[in-house]
């Protein structure tokens, strides 16, 4: 990663920026008495106040690095004419919340991100920011408060974990979650469970398949956020030093050329991003984050958005859980650029896109050489598959959509009677009890967005059926989501949820639910007389959080479909933070 030239001749008018109202003028004194306590000097008070935020704690191996790298920020912020203000923000990690009811507080902690970031720079007039974030969740709620705020502003992934290895082979923790439907099959000792448990994370990062953080880190970079080829250098490298005091440096540069996150995730740039996910065979929740990231710029770009671009993308990189490599090798094969470099060829790109280098997207893509030799990324006249590794579903089951990820899938159509379940543990228990039958489409409801609360994921149960072998013999339909480490015949997102009584409410065992991720569809064959008689004897049902964030994150959230936000977004707004 080579360092961006920096020019440091820029300088700063504090008049018009947001810190003013925090050190400048004699009415401003007591302001200044605290920053003179942490020992700046006058000086460095009048200079632009650049907040970095970071989502480092000890929760997972994700975050353990991010406020290393964000104190490595300072400098380059500093050598930029700036002044860094750290802080930090909450992370709730998936693979350790998975499978209880801690993952009920997994989605609802985007939003909170999200809100503490807002909060803690809208309170102390922070002028730019630098988000590092490692997890999940903590990826789309760091840019979603960037392009709340709309102070120029640069994300920055904590990069991915190196894989394990496990009998001579690559191992990511989705192989731990499989291995656990395995041992319940009688299929291998306890031993061999421990075995890989131990191996298979082997040091800091995220998890190292193109699950959800990895996919929305190449998010960062599609839709111009983060530096180019920053994102998939591998946690342990030295080189994210580099990276951070980069961002640090070059979010100056934005700041005097007033380059804003809005001015960076145009449509345009959605549409890009949109076309990555797919073109990666990325996580299905890139669908919920994409449409709340879109929320906050005003921009109407939803879950059948997100569907139509997929349907029109090939799917390019060899990723897992579809595919055979992890993040370690999309980094050593060129990177999201060497992707995004076949895909601008075949036209499959919107080129024109302003990006945090305060270039676009096509001329940071002139920059990068096509390499012939590597094996991850197939070029876009030569596809793994013609259409992408994402697809969106609607019919009569799913009025408002759903979502299925069909990388490496070998089946993509399936008929079967219902098998009923009103939450995950009940089915869990079917699975690790062998009682689900092949052929069946397995139906969890209750838990989407205001039903769970919280929208699940349901990778403990989808890896339990693969590590049974049954990972393709069965579907399985959920109004909560799925992990992007999740793979099989999965559908998630099912709207209008449960708890509004949605057709997924309805389904009674044995009703025939038929499936097409070929032409995009998903019906309940029942007769509509039945299915009204069934509304109308329907009741909605109370859930265990009647208090706490939980109870109020369930009062507020909206649709799936709209990607699940608490707030109306920018098109409400009567003013922008960075123009206070």
């Amino acid at each position: 990663m080579r360092r961006l030239h920096h020019d440091m001749t820029n300088v700063f008018d504090k008049s018009r920026l947001p810190s003013r109202h925090v050190s400048v003028g004699p009415e401003r004194a007591p302001h200044r008495s605290y920053y003179y306590a942490m020992g700046l000097t006058e000086e460095e008070i009048a200079r632009p106040f650049v907040a970095i935020a970071s989502a480092g704690n000890d929760s997972a191996p994700c975050n353990t690095t991010l406020d290393a790298q964000a104190n490595v920020c300072r400098a380059g912020v500093e050598a930029g004419g700036g002044m860094p203000r750290r802080f930090n923000t909450i992370t709730v990690t998936d693979g350790i919340a998975m499978g209880h009811q801690g993952m009920k507080s997994s989605l609802v902690s985007r939003e909170v991100i999200a809100d503490s970031v807002e909060l803690s720079v809208r309170g102390h007039c922070y002028d730019a920011l630098v988000g590092f974030a490692g997890c999940d969740k903590s990826l789309p709620g760091m840019m979603m408060a960037m392009l709340r705020l709309n102070v120029p502003s640069i994300f920055v992934y904590g990069g991915s974990i190196l894989p394990g290895r496990h009998h001579d082979r690559d191992v990511t923790v989705k192989d731990v979650f499989e291995i656990v439907g395995k041992y319940a099959a009688g299929a291998c000792p306890l031993s061999e469970v421990h075995e890989l448990e131990r191996v298979a994370c082997p040091g800091h990062g995220a998890c190292g398949g193109q699950y959800t953080a990895n996919t929305m880190a190449c998010v960062g970079e599609a839709i111009g956020l983060s530096l180019p080829n920053s994102n998939m250098v591998p946690a342990p490298y030295s080189s994210r030093e580099q990276i951070a005091h980069a961002a640090g440096a070059q979010v100056m540069e934005l700041l005097a050329r007033n380059i804003r996150p809005r001015d960076i995730c145009t449509r345009d740039a959605f549409e890009n991003a949109a076309r990555i996910v797919a073109a990666t065979g990325g996580s299905t929740n890139a669908a919920l984050h994409l449409p709340a990231m879109a929320n906050e710029a005003g921009i109407e770009f939803d879950l059948f958005d997100v569907a139509e671009i997929f349907k029109s993308t090939p799917y390019l990189a060899d990723l897992q859980p579809g595919g055979q490599f992890v993040a370690r090798d999309m980094y050593d094969a060129g990177g999201v650029y060497m992707l995004m470099k076949t895909m601008l060829d075949a036209g499959l790109l919107l080129g024109n896109c302003m990006t945090v280098t305060g270039r676009t997207l096509g001329e940071n893509i002139d920059q990068v050489i096509w390499n012939p030799d590597q094996k991850v990324i197939y070029p876009a006249t030569a596809p793994i598959t013609p259409s992408g590794g994402v697809v969106g579903l609607r019919g009569s089951l799913a009025p408002d959509g759903a979502i299925v990820k069909v990388a490496g899938l070998h089946i993509l159509k399936f008929v079967g009677p219902a098998r009923v379940f009103d939450c995950e543990e009940d089915c869990f228990a079917a699975v690790e009890a062998r009682l689900i039958r092949a052929g069946e489409v397995i139906v969890i409801r209750y838990e989407g967005p205001k039903g769970g609360p919280g929208m699940r994921e349901m990778l403990s149960t989808t890896a339990a059926l693969y590590g049974l072998g049954m990972g393709e013999s069965v579907a399985l339909v959920t109004d909560g989501r799925f992990s992007g480490a999740t793979r099989g015949f999965c559908i998630g997102h099912v709207g209008p949820e449960a708890a509004d009584g949605g057709p997924i409410a309805l389904i009674e065992d044995g009703d025939i639910i038929e499936i097409d991720a070929e032409i995009g569809t998903i019906d309940l064959v029942v007769d509509p007389q039945v299915l009204a008689d069934r509304k109308s004897r329907w009741h909605g049902r109370t859930n265990d959080y009647q208090s706490g964030a939980l109870w109020r994150y369930a009062r507020n959230v909206g649709p799936a479909w709209q990607g699940a936000v608490t707030h109306p977004g920018a098109k409400a707004e009567t003013h922008v933070f960075a123009d206070i």
